[in-house]
Parts: C-alpha cells; sequence; structure tokens
C-alpha cells in the first residue's frame, strides 16, 4: 500500500516472481481475501489515512512491513503512525527491493511456521471439544447425570480456539466431522465466542454466553435420530415433537440442580422471537433476556448456513437477507453488533 504508484509499481514487479502482489493506495478498499504479507509505504502524510489500516492489523494481526521516510528504519520515527501497525520490520523507504523481498519471504516463512502450530493446537482442540459434546449428549439421552465441570471445560476449549484462531477457523475443523448435532452445538457456541469478544464481554459473561451456547440444543439427545435426520420435510407430529427439545432440555438441565438459571433460560428459549410468535411459551419483547437474544442469533445464522440432510447450506449473504427480513422477531441493535462476526465466518472481511 502505498501513495508513490512509481516507487509501489517497481516493488511488486520484484516481489511478483515469486508471488503474485496487488499494489494499492490507501484510499483503495482493501481485498476481500487475506493477504499472505502486507508492505506499507508510510510517505509523508499518509498516517492519518492509515489509521482504519493500523486498527485492522491490530485486530487481526497479519505478516506486516512497513517502509519509513524514516533514513535509519527507526520503528520511533513516526510513533502515532509506525508504531500503530505492530510491523514485524521497518525499514527506510530507499531499502533495495532484493533486501525488502529477503524480508517479506522470511516473515511469511515464519508466520507459516506459526500457523502450522496453531492448526495442530486447533485440530487438538475441537477433537477435545467434540469428544466433551459427544458425551454430554450421550448422557443426556440415557438420563445420566452431566460433568458440569465438562461443561465447563468444553467452553473454555471453545472460548481459547476462537479466540486464537478465529471463527472461520474453528468452523473449517468443526466441519470436518459428520456428526450434525454436534457440528451444530460446535458452531454456534464458536459464534457465541466470536460474538462475546466482539461486544467485548467480561470473563463470566463471556463464558457465560458461550456455555449457554453449548448447551443450547441439549434437549435434542432425547428426539429420536430419524427425525433429527430426516432429508424431507417433518410431517406436523414430527415438528411438535422437534419443538418439545427446549423444554426437554431446559427440564433436563433444571433436574441437574447445578447449572446457572440463566443458561436454563437459554436452553428453554431460544426459538422465542421478540413479536411473541416464538415457541415453547410465546414470549415477547422484555420478557426475553439478552443472553437468549444473542443466542438465537448464533443460532438462526448456523443453522442457515450449514448444511442440512434435506437442504445446502446458504451463503452468508442469502442468511443476512432472511434475518433483516425478520423484522420484529430479532434484536436488531444485537444483530448488527453481530456483522463483524459474520464477515469473518464468511471471509468477506480478513478472516
Amino acid at each position: 500500500m502505498s501513495d508513490r504508484p512509481a516507487q509501489a509499481a517497481g516493488l511488486a514487479r520484484g516481489i511478483e516472481r515469486v508471488m503474485a502482489c496487488t499494489c494499492l493506495d490507501f484510499s483503495s478498499p482493501l481485498p476481500q481475501r487475506r493477504p499472505l504479507a502486507l508492505v506499507i509505504d508510510l510517505g509523508t502524510g499518509t498516517a492519518a489515512r492509515a489509521e482504519a489500516l493500523a486498527a485492522r492489523l491490530r485486530e487481526r494481526p497479519l505478516p506486516t512491513l512497513v517502509l519509513t521516510g524514516d533514513p535509519t528504519g527507526d520503528k520511533r520515527a513516526g510513533a502515532n503512525g509506525v508504531e500503530a501497525f505492530a510491523a514485524q520490520a521497518v525499514l527506510p523507504a530507499a531499502t533495495p527491493r532484493e533486501t525488502v523481498l529477503a524480508r517479506i519471504l522470511e516473515m511469511i516463512e515464519g508466520a507459516a511456521r506459526a500457523a502450522a502450530a496453531g492448526a495442530r493446537r486447533l485440530d487438538a482442540r475441537a477433537e477435545a471439544a467434540t469428544g466433551i459434546v459427544t458425551d454430554l449428549f450421550f448422557r443426556a439421552s440415557a438420563d445420566r447425570r452431566l460433568r458440569r465441570e465438562e461443561a465447563d471445560r468444553g467452553t473454555e476449549t471453545v472460548l481459547a480456539a476462537v479466540s486464537e484462531s478465529g471463527i472461520r477457523d474453528w468452523l473449517d475443523v468443526v466441519w470436518r466431522h459428520d456428526a450434525q448435532v454436534y457440528q451444530h452445538t460446535l458452531s454456534v457456541a464458536g459464534y457465541a465466542a466470536s460474538f462475546g469478544a466482539e461486544i467485548g464481554l467480561g470473563k463470566d459473561d463471556h463464558h457465560r454466553l458461550t456455555k449457554a451456547a453449548l448447551l443450547h440444543d441439549i434437549g435434542k439427545s432425547r428426539i429420536p435420530a430419524p427425525i433429527l435426520n430426516k432429508p424431507n420435510g417433518l410431517n406436523p407430529e414430527e415438528a411438535a415433537l422437534m419443538r418439545s427439545h427446549a423444554v426437554l432440555g431446559a427440564e433436563l438441565l433444571r433436574a441437574q440442580g447445578d447449572i446457572e438459571a440463566e443458561i436454563i433460560d437459554v436452553v428453554r428459549h431460544h426459538h422465542e422471537k421478540l413479536d411473541g410468535s416464538g415457541y415453547p411459551d410465546g414470549l415477547a419483547g422484555a420478557e426475553i433476556a439478552d443472553l437468549v437474544r444473542m443466542v438465537t442469533i448464533c443460532d438462526i445464522f448456523s443453522a442457515l448456513t450449514e448444511r442440512r440432510a434435506y437442504r445446502g447450506p446458504l451463503a452468508a449473504t442469502e442468511a443476512v437477507r432472511i434475518m433483516t427480513g425478520m423484522r420484529g422477531q430479532l434484536d436488531r441493535t444485537l444483530l448488527n453488533a453481530f456483522a463483524p462476526v459474520i464477515a469473518r465466518s464468511a471471509c468477506l472481511d480478513w478472516c
């Protein structure tokens, strides 16, 4: 990114001997796909216009090299600009192209090694979370007591995975598994973890939201598999049985005696709508807690964008169109706050 087209084009030609390179000025829209590395030519007068980019990089870091007009390449030069990018390297703008290219390749190789280690951690966390959810559903189906500490451990596993790897990578690894109910549970929990981070929830509230999402469909453990996995539409009797999962799940957790009331509220009411058209109790407006509203948004978006036995996944843009069309049913303020999570999950933004 540079406001000096001739110099940028010259550097890009050198980079393109090894990999594709796109030149942008600071007024250009950023690419939808996350780049391997970023070279920022921070010339005179560009710092203010690069402020939004700097904020983006602090949120989702990637290998970044800043070229600065300071002849020493000092990171402290123009601290309001250079240091804001949290760059891995800072070089004088007059540095030879070969040196710049070599530094870029070093950064990408280092990032690749870190990514490989992160992928191994993510796989291990997804495997652990799947095992925990499988055990929770098995115990619920067999009318055995759930292990609260296991639900907490599963929650912390999801939170750690999404915090480190992001929602897109979490969804990718979750969907390698075949068990649909568990996929949905872990997807919704991942969305909730990302949502809580997006709006800046405190540690306890963030844990509570993610745990509620992890347990929101526990009542489906009591629904026969042929109905859960039916490839065609459900008849009225089957649909009524499917809807009973909300009450069944809440009663199951209440019988435990040690599950937070707020989480039981989510399990029972995550299909309620603000206009009173939901189930099982037809709650409306202020009767529906914020925690329920948030999990409902995560649940609906996840369900729409997942592959199901009876249809393929919808594109994120189509899911958004459907949800924004649910006027009076979903909390519009929270839905707007969820938008950055949607963008990251669908790679509509750097993810």
